[in-house]
């Protein structure tokens, strides 16, 4: 007999030995040597069909052997008793029959239970839902496990690479500004990408390349920032103007000492240690006004061409209007009780009782307090309102000042305060670690730029902690912070992948060089 032969003939046994078999079609004990007896067997084979029982047969079949039949109706009856009986079992019992069914298993039948397992056990979730409700799973991962998942097949990542909205909120969660209306799911995803690098060379202090701007041959005190171009007002009686991209000076005028720098395409204004502001022409490098009225140092200039309004903050405590065009002092504004470091004129964005969105606004600022003046609304107008942080004067405020027209904010020995322009209320206090070294250059929707004597700080105003830094030399300090400003500020209110280029920082040093900080490009 061969082993085939053998195979099938425990096969029968095993029929047999199953007590529904047995009631339902009749048959005797197992021991029964119906089909069990060797000469049994050998009668049998001679025979075409052998039946054992009612609805059971054995047909031999050539080079096969033996090959036990069933009526299908018989079939399903008895698949139906078995199944019953199966699922009766305890779990241990479960496996012991699959183990025993699988070892009566020839070829054919492993193959067959081999791929059904693959499909019951291996299901892609992912290929079987709808795309919509694949997204909202989706949106529980973390970014990188999505990365991860995406290799885990090309449809997992042609799934994964399609959830627009999966990748926006990555990239957000990052601090970078979202498009909604730009729906390309690969577009958002190679942005991640991208920011992923970016934040982490700012970890791992990576971000940011130095650069010098040498050229004065005396203290550079002044300077301003705008679209690539550094202007530097210094001791040596001239102005600079330098391409920060390339490093080259590319204008120079003859001026008076320089405390205070402000620049546009057809103009500079200069606030000086002689107590004087000037305006001067580039083209001509003449001095087309000259504004004389202020009895100590001007420490701060500004100016809006629309309004032909010029307002300087000076060491006298006053801040004085000037008519821009002619020269013509219109107002001067007193009630400062120290020098008046910083002036800003801004348009107001929000809605109070004592203006409205569009009012132009001054703001001037000392070392102890803030005051808001209306402009344009009566010739000795009084300050709208006094912000400070302390009523006896006990902290003081550091020579920087953030306004956009909804928001106040600087920083003191306390922190970081941030004022409602609505209400005039303190809304927000951050406080740092060594807050009283910290002075603040820019302040957006997402970041904050922050330096002390040491370092220059990332802070992520979402989380209220700081997120990178980079080590600065030793510059020259300065009371009154004309001499260090903030470069390209718009990636304070989020990054988008472009305005994250260009100058960072910059500060004047000891040996008259200016001394640049420039985010590195994307590597």
């Amino acid at each position: 007999m061969t082993r085939g032969q053998r195979f099938e003939l425990r096969a029968v046994d095993f029929l047999l030995r199953d007590q529904s078999i047995r009631s339902r079609f009749a048959l005797g004990p197992p021991s029964t040597p119906a089909i069990l007896d060797r000469e049994g067997r050998r009668r049998r084979r001679k025979k075409s069909t052998i039946w054992i029982a009612r609805g059971v047969r054995v047909v031999p079949e050539k080079g096969k052997g033996l090959q036990t039949l069933m009526e299908k109706k018989d079939f399903e009856q008895w698949l139906e008793n078995i199944s019953v009986t199966f699922l009766s079992l305890t779990d241990s019992e479960k496996n012991e029959t699959l183990d025993h069914l699988i070892s009566l298993s020839g070829a054919v039948q492993l193959r067959h239970l081999s791929n059904n397992l693959e499909t019951l056990l291996k299901r892609d979730f992912l290929k079987l839902l709808p795309l919509e409700l694949s997204f909202h799973l989706l949106k529980w991962l973390d970014p990188q496990t999505l990365l991860t998942c995406c290799l885990v097949s090309k449809q997992w990542n042609k799934v994964i690479s399609a959830c627009t909205e999966v990748w926006q909120a990555a990239c957000r969660n990052l601090g970078w500004q979202i498009d909604d209306s730009l729906q390309d799911a690969l577009h958002w995803k190679k942005v991640y990408l991208k920011a992923i690098l970016r934040m982490k060379q700012l970890k791992d202090h990576e971000a940011f390349e130095t650069a010098s701007l040498i050229g004065h041959s005396a203290r550079v005190y002044a300077l301003y920032y705008k679209d690539g171009l550094l202007c530097t007002g210094s001791d040596d009686l001239s102005a600079k103007l330098w391409d920060v991209s390339t490093g080259q000076c590319i204008y120079g005028i003859q001026t008076h000492t320089c405390a205070a720098v402000k620049f546009d395409e057809l103009k500079l204004v200069t606030g000086s240690f002689d107590n004087t502001v000037a305006c001067w022409d580039w083209i001509s490098g003449a001095k087309t006004q000259h504004f004389r009225g202020h009895t100590g140092a001007v420490f701060s200039v500004d100016y809006s061409d629309e309004l032909d309004i010029l307002v300087s903050g000076s060491a006298d405590n006053t801040v004085k209007l000037w008519a821009l065009s002619t020269g013509m002092c219109l107002n001067t504004l007193t009630g400062h009780t120290e020098w008046v470091t910083k002036v800003v004129l801004q348009k107001c964005e929000v809605k109070s009782l004592m203006h409205s969105p569009g009012d132009n606004i001054l703001l001037s600022a000392d070392k102890y307090e803030i005051k808001i003046w209306p402009i344009g609304r009566e010739i000795n107008c009084k300050s709208l309102k006094t912000l400070y942080v302390s009523e006896d004067r006990s902290i003081c405020l550091q020579p920087r000042l953030h306004f956009d027209g909804k928001y106040v904010v600087c920083s003191s020995a306390l922190g970081l305060y941030q004022w409602d322009f609505a209400s005039y209320d303190i809304i927000r206090v951050i406080k740092i670690p060594d807050s009283a070294n910290l002075s603040l250059l820019g302040f957006g929707d997402v970041f904050a730029l922050l330096f002390d004597n040491h370092n220059l700080y990332i802070m992520d105003l979402r989380t209220e902690q700081l997120i990178s830094r980079w080590p600065l030399p030793e510059y020259r300090k300065s009371k009154r912070g004309s001499s260090f400003l903030a470069g390209e500020i718009s990636w304070l209110n989020g990054l988008d992948g472009k305005n994250d280029m260009g100058l960072v920082f910059a500060t004047s040093m000891p040996d008259h060089s200016i001394h640049l900080v420039l985010w590195k490009e994307h590597g």
